[in-house]
């Protein structure tokens, strides 16, 4: 059993802040990267919000920019308390020390049951649907005996192999990253076992609003949620094009260990998994290979140095001046269809990383900029 002791570091947002910081990441065009780069820019939240309609003005928009009110990250911040949730942000104590390591970590969470699995280290493991029967046994295997080592199991409540990991560790822990909000679980037939899992020593996780249905698109997050949360994942099952390809490939984004089980090349469920193998994932046939591979990432100053790196949560300053008309023109002329990277704009353009990143902010909240990754961007396609 794992004797895992980081301390719970950060800043509890105060309402006021929860509230402004639900409005910003709620308004139009501003993701996690966004969000992260307006308070870094503006300091607060509330000075980011202040600012945004010229910012969007600015970058291009004809149309009025739509800001998330008060009452309406009010009404959240309640429906949130009805349903027995609350809303962590990435500065928080209780908020994922691995996911805050990750570009582009969500910066509010919406969490609901045993918050402190929120700070053990997990472990992912996603798979196929349509599971085989000896894929649902492995899982549940890899998963009660991960759970005995310590380990949170990490999943995203799909039926087959999700599942069958969940109901594994729903004695040692386990959480459910969802791609709706927390009220809109999917698949339906899974309620029961959220309920089991929120009830008990588990934890339901989204960034998505309350109320919001996942469509295809949601998906991706979720697993990125998955990939991020997670010291390693452990793919079981995986078809060509399965979104447990996207989790893996997150997981190899974020330097997250990537654990493949091998299967049947007759089997087209382990097409995917196979090919992971290829590319250099660890071969997986006993709990045994996923425990002996991520012990040396749990000893308790590994996970303590994880947790030590806090974004500020909010500091009061002056946002640096705007760039004029034709140094904004220096930067926009620099962006193309093809992905740059931010620091080559820089370079190029001779001008202060603040303003390029300004210049971006306002591109961004006007639709006109496409993000790649932490430091990629491009012009949006004209519609």
């Amino acid at each position: 059993m794992l004797n895992v002791s980081a301390q719970q570091r950060g800043i509890a947002l105060t309402e006021r802040q929860k509230i402004a910081w639900l409005r910003l990441i709620r308004s139009d065009n501003v993701g996690p990267a966004t969000f992260r780069d307006l308070i870094n820019h503006f300091g607060t939240a509330e000075a980011a919000l202040e600012a945004l309609p010229e910012l969007s003005r600015r970058g291009g928009s004809e149309r009025a920019f739509r800001i998330a009110t008060a009452a309406d990250a009010e009404r959240e911040l309640e429906a949130a308390h009805r349903f027995g949730a609350v809303f962590v942000g990435i500065g928080e104590p209780n908020y994922p020390p691995a996911l805050r390591e990750i570009d582009g970590a969500p910066p509010l969470l919406a969490m609901k049951g045993h918050i402190e699995a929120a700070m053990r280290p997990s472990l992912g493991i996603v798979g196929s649907r349509n599971a085989s029967v000896s894929g649902a046994k492995f899982a549940a295997m890899i998963a009660r005996d991960a759970g005995a080592a310590g380990y949170v199991i990490t999943s995203g409540l799909a039926r087959g192999i999700d599942t069958a990991a969940h109901r594994a560790s729903l004695q040692t822990g386990t959480i459910a990253a969802l791609a709706g909000g927390l009220d809109q679980p999917y698949p339906p037939e899974n309620i029961g076992l959220l309920q089991e899992m929120t009830s008990g020593e588990g934890l339901a996780i989204s960034e998505m609003p309350f109320g919001w249905e996942p469509r295809a698109r949601d998906f991706p997050r979720r697993n990125r949620l998955i990939a991020g949360v997670s010291l390693g994942v452990t793919i079981i099952e995986a078809a060509n094009r399965s979104g447990s390809l996207i989790t893996a490939r997150y997981a190899a984004d974020f330097g997250r260990l990537v654990f493949a089980v091998p299967g049947s090349p007759l089997d087209p469920r382990c097409h995917g998994t196979n090919d992971l193998l290829k590319q250099g994932a660890t071969v997986t046939t006993s709990s045994a290979d996923v425990l002996e591979a991520l012990a040396p990432l749990t000893r308790d100053d590994l996970l303590t140095r994880l947790d030590i790196k806090e974004p500020t949560i909010e500091n009061t300053r002056t946002a640096p001046a705007a760039p004029d008309d034709g140094e904004r023109n220096r930067i926009v002329e620099a962006l193309g269809p093809t992905p740059v990277e931010i620091d080559d704009i820089i370079r190029h353009t001779a001008l202060s990383a603040s303003q390029v990143h300004l210049v971006l902010l306002e591109l961004d909240l006007a639709g006109q900029l496409c993000r790649h990754g932490a430091n990629l961007v491009s012009l949006a396609p004209k519609e």
